[in-house]
């Protein structure tokens, strides 16, 4: 692929793109479905990247920006489920797979249809999760999925390069698949959290907000490629990447975090619609290499239907025997699965406590403040239904299969490569095209919208609102007590009250300030302390698990544009 064939292909990914959201329709498969089109019209290219790039530069940036916005705390209270599907099913899909391709496919050997199974095993939730949040799905199943996909590419790659390596006869750096899967997510994590800290220590040296946002961007690569050279999971050094920095760069800059949230919202936008196109875009090719190797045509149609068919119900039985008794009937307290949920958490709380007062009664003081009690969240019958439908394949499908090598190591050509990359493409299409367009219909058939999903995120917002709102009114009473000279006391309580009534109002305070002859950097003063006590308050509450990760992300947002427009406001004044 040059580099006008990709320009011309991103352009027109992001044109189709635009269309569909006008349209209401989903961009991905508006998408695919025209490139499908568009790759049978005569003299167009062939646009192929070799597997190297996709998971080296397409896969990363994805991946780092999911993990950057996605709530830590959510993620670990779903990590039962999220392992489940993103490790077991991983597991349980790329045998299954195995197994179908070994009995289906004449003449591929039982490493190749593990290699098939493999390739075919990872969902992508890209599409689900932009679907579910357009239609109101609960942010609990949300985070499954998102979690889902952060995890199950490093499982998924694992087994392709073990079956690779066993098929073509060279080795892995460690013969053993379950060593070998512990190292490379154990020193993949470590790589990314160690990458991270070094980042983040550099941002602080840095204190400038377009040196850190160029920084941000490089983050992702440079985390990837440690892990690679470590011969560790580049993709869990990424995730792990972005979850302590998403987490810690809250106490940073304000202009750095405006900045990356539009960067990497513009790039999401552009590696996404540029992925579908790109799958789109291979099917004529698909079936020229099926040709050129004297493959029937007919028995790789009919075996990738199978496979697709064993891949889209492996997933929901999987799903059902090792989640089936956490799932819920109905979503209501009187329901038998939430009481036994609450008891259960209810006697855990309560033995937390009594540990505490042991620590207290021992003179020893307590590490974190104790948690205050959140209900348990279980999926409903009904939410596992969706979750088990949102199996749609992706990147890491693609690359993978572009990934086998043409040749063994001892030369002959690789056992069944353009079958195995047909039924890859087969599975990735279908999957997007029969489960992603049904899904909508699903969830609305289903019910599963949450119409109180508004207010359950009102009263988030008001408990982190709380938390702000104290830790402002400590700075103005510091201030009352102990004002700037030249300043009424007596004013400036009449006017820290009203600031504390109305935050969003404090432009006109600061009016009425400098109406006073208060000095303008006395206000500027006052202001910034009142904003970082509030995002000390909030982040501290992120950190312990005292307050919503997502609802303390919004108002967090907020006060970053609170404070660009303070900055900006008093800049203007010097002028």
């Amino acid at each position: 692929m040059n580099g006008l064939q990709l320009v011309l292909v991103i352009v027109g990914a992001i044109a189709v793109n635009a269309f569909a959201d006008r349209k209401g329709a989903q961009p991905a498969l508006v998408i695919t479905v025209v490139a499908l089109a568009a790759s049978f019209i005569p003299g167009v290219p062939r646009l192929e990247l070799d597997t190297d790039v996709i998971l080296g530069v397409v896969l990363p940036p994805l991946l780092y920006s999911a993990a950057v916005g996605f709530s830590v705390s959510s993620f670990f209270r779903k990590l039962g489920p999220i392992l489940v599907l993103g490790v077991g099913l991983v597991v349980v899909t790329a045998l299954a797979v195995g197994l179908a391709g070994k009995l289906l496919v004449p003449g591929l050997t039982g490493g190749a249809a593990l290699i098939l199974g493999a390739v075919v095993a990872p969902p992508d939730a890209v599409s689900a999760v932009a679907i579910g949040r357009r239609l109101g799905l609960r942010r609990r199943v949300l985070s499954v999925l998102t979690g889902e996909s952060l995890v199950n590419d490093a499982a998924a790659l694992t087994i392709f390069s073990i079956a690779v390596a066993s098929v073509s006869g060279t080795h892995t750096f460690i013969d053993n698949p379950v060593l070998l899967f512990l190292y490379s997510s154990v020193v993949g994590t470590v790589a990314g959290v160690a990458l991270a800290l070094l980042v983040l220590t550099v941002r602080r040296v840095l204190d400038n907000a377009g040196l850190e946002t160029v920084l941000g961007l490089v983050t992702p690569f440079a985390a990837y490629m440690l892990g690679e050279a470590l011969e560790a999971s580049g993709v869990l050094a990424v995730v792990s990447a972005g979850f302590v920095i998403g987490t810690l760069s809250v106490r940073f800059d304000y202009e750095t975090r405006l900045q990356e949230r539009e960067v990497w919202g513009a790039i999401d936008v552009l590696l996404e619609a540029f992925v579908f196109a790109y799958m789109g875009l291979q099917l004529r090719f698909v079936i020229e290499d099926l040709q050129d190797a004297h493959a029937s045509l007919t028995t790789v149609l009919w075996s990738g239907l199978l496979i697709l068919a064993v891949v889209i119900v492996v997933r929901p039985l999987w799903m059902f025997l090792t989640l089936g008794s956490g799932l819920v009937l109905e979503d209501s307290p009187e329901d038998p699965g939430v009481i036994r949920m609450q008891q259960r958490f209810n006697e855990n709380n309560a033995r937390r406590v009594q540990r505490l007062q042991r620590a207290q009664r021992r003179g020893r003081r307590a590490h974190r403040p104790p948690r205050p009690p959140r209900p348990p969240e279980p999926l409903t019958l009904r939410e596992g239904v969706v979750v088990a439908w949102t199996g749609m394949r992706g990147v890491v499908t693609l690359a993978a299969a572009a990934g086998i090598p043409a040749t063994l190591h001892n030369g002959e050509p690789f056992p069944g490569r353009p079958e195995i990359q047909a039924i890859a493409f087969m599975v990735a299409v279908g999957t997007l095209l029969l489960q992603g367009a049904t899904l909508p219909w699903l969830i609305s058939r289903l019910g599963v919208e949450d119409p109180g999903e508004a207010q359950l995120m009102r009263e988030q917002r008001r408990a982190v609102e709380v938390v702000a709102g104290e830790a402002a009114s400590e700075v103005y009473r510091r201030f009352v007590a102990d004002p700037p000279a030249g300043i009424d006391p007596e004013w400036v309580e009449r006017a820290s009250q009203r600031l504390e009534r109305q935050r969003e109002a404090q432009s006109q305070a600061l009016d009425a300030l400098d109406d006073r002859g208060v000095t303008a950097a006395a206000i500027e003063q006052l202001t910034r302390e009142v904003i970082a006590a509030q995002r000390n308050a909030i982040v501290d509450g992120m950190i312990h698990d005292r307050l919503d990760d997502d609802a303390a992300r919004d108002l967090l947002e907020q006060i970053d544009l609170q404070e660009a427009a303070m900055v900006s406001r008093f800049r203007g004044r010097l002028l």
